[in-house]
């Protein structure tokens, strides 16, 4: 099979294709044929060894797919040869084939295409468990989302509308303020334009209830302080590459809630209800990814370039063609 294949760590660019064998299936696994794999930050962090997770090369990269189930292995009664499916995972989604439990796929919902598939479990799932049962968001709330062009912050965008907060959305061009217009934000905010604290002080006078940042880096500060008294403030990541120092007498004076969002630390209850209204959601056509960018396995690298640069809007996918 065909592969990008990270030889050792650096940046996007020591990324290269290779012919590999196909991975070995063991009992309790199903083989899958990848149709489209996406680009997450993470995997550029994967990539250069800069994530929480260390993967000693050589290692095919990419942690999130969808494509075809061509093989069950011993011990799998739940799925069936030609399931279509999705999968996430810390790397191997950039390959034509994928080996994986059975239990940590799930069947892709009649109707919904493949490509959608396979850009909406990490950035959705991320956001909503994020809005859901972090921030604690309801219908009416005013939500603040920085990188809101990115794939988390798009998501937490078009979720946050769907909720039925006001969304006001943070980004770095027009291009991606006007992708987050269309997802539901009402407000939107240039942070390259001037100063972003006085800018989110005309935005939001009467504070937000909460944030939702997966930047970090010169955002987070303005951010802190653009919530009302008793707001929320929820960290995701550092997209930004700068983990920001927050001054703590903001949080005493303001009263705010400064949290992270792991996904190991939602409730399983909640976890459940969550993924079943998220999954309605896709289904319905209520929640579906923004694919700003496609790229063929040859171009694996650049793909990662793109994201890495922050230049990607929405989510970014390599397409293996067809089933």
């Amino acid at each position: 099979m065909r592969a990008a294949v990270c030889p050792s760590y650096g940046p996007p660019e020591v990324v290269r294709i290779e012919d590999l064998p196909s991975p070995e299936l063991q009992p309790g696994q199903v083989r899958v044929r990848v149709g489209a794999a996406a680009v997450n930050f993470p995997d550029v962090l994967v990539v250069a060894d800069k994530y929480q997770i260390s993967v000693p090369p050589p290692f095919v990269p990419g942690s999130e797919y969808a494509g075809e189930v061509t093989e069950i292995g011993p011990e799998v009664s739940e799925l069936a040869v030609g399931d279509r499916v999705s999968g996430t995972g810390i790397v191997g989604a950039f390959a034509e084939e994928i080996v994986a439990a059975a239990t940590k796929v799930n069947r892709v919902p009649d109707g919904v295409d493949e490509r959608v598939a396979a850009a909406f479990g990490v950035a959705h799932r991320t956001a909503y468990h994020t809005l859901r049962s972090v921030a604690r968001l309801e219908p009416g709330q005013r939500l603040l989302v920085l990188g809101a062009g990115g794939g988390v912050g798009l998501a937490a965008v078009q979720l946050g509308a769907a909720l039925g907060a006001s969304v006001t959305a943070v980004a770095s061009s027009q291009e991606k303020l006007d992708a987050a217009a269309s997802y539901g934000a009402e407000s939107l905010v240039n942070y390259r334009d001037g100063d972003l604290r006085s800018a989110l002080r005309e935005a939001l006078p009467d504070g937000a209830d909460a944030v939702v940042d997966p930047v970090g880096g010169d955002l987070s500060e303005p951010a802190l302080r653009a919530l009302r008294r008793g707001g929320r403030f929820v960290t995701v990541g550092f997209a930004s590459g700068t983990i920001p120092r927050i001054p703590l007498n903001l949080v005493l004076v303001k009263g705010v809630h400064v949290m992270g969002f792991q996904f190991q630390d939602i409730d399983p209850k909640e976890l459940r209800r969550n993924e079943d209204e998220l999954i309605e959601l896709l289904r319905t056509g209520r929640a579906v990814p923004h694919i700003g960018a496609t790229f063929a396995l040859d171009d694996a690298a650049q793909a990662l370039r793109l994201v890495a640069d922050g230049k990607a809007i929405g989510k970014v996918l390599i397409e293996f063609g067809t089933h």
